[in-house]
């Protein structure tokens, strides 16, 4: 079983009620094992509002949360620190780097956050 690393765009719409985030995860259930970075929960935990809590638990509880190790908060460095581009976030390096070191292609609807040319990208349209 392959992994696929979930951005925090598909999750949020996919607790919004958004039928295309649903469908894609749906989709994968069966052949990859849906992980996600602790970057992501943290983004998700950041905007979550009190009535939603219970229900971001439960989803959080069904994914594999992958770390942050040295070796991927070195490689997000190397991708924030090559870029000449101010609009690239640490936190999106951190979660490119995460999807590299776990060998993972990483789903997102939002690829022009993520220019990095050695991961793979699946484009998630909501």
């Amino acid at each position: 079983m392959s992994r696929l690393l979930l951005d925090t765009d598909v999750l949020i719409n996919l607790l919004r009620g958004k039928e295309a985030a649903r469908e894609f995860i749906v989709s994968r259930m069966e052949e990859d094992e849906l992980c996600c970075s602790v970057i992501t929960v943290a983004e998700i935990m950041a905007g979550m509002r009190p009535h939603e809590e219970a229900a971001t638990r439960r989803l959080l509880d069904t994914l594999n949360i992958l770390e942050v190790s040295r070796s991927v908060a070195e490689k997000a460095g190397r991708y924030k620190g090559n870029t000449k581009s101010h609009a690239l976030e640490l936190d999106d390096c951190l979660i490119a780097a995460t999807a590299f070191h776990a060998d993972a292609p990483l789903a997102t609807g939002n690829a022009k956050h993520y220019p990095m040319s050695d991961i793979r990208k699946i484009v998630v349209k909501m």
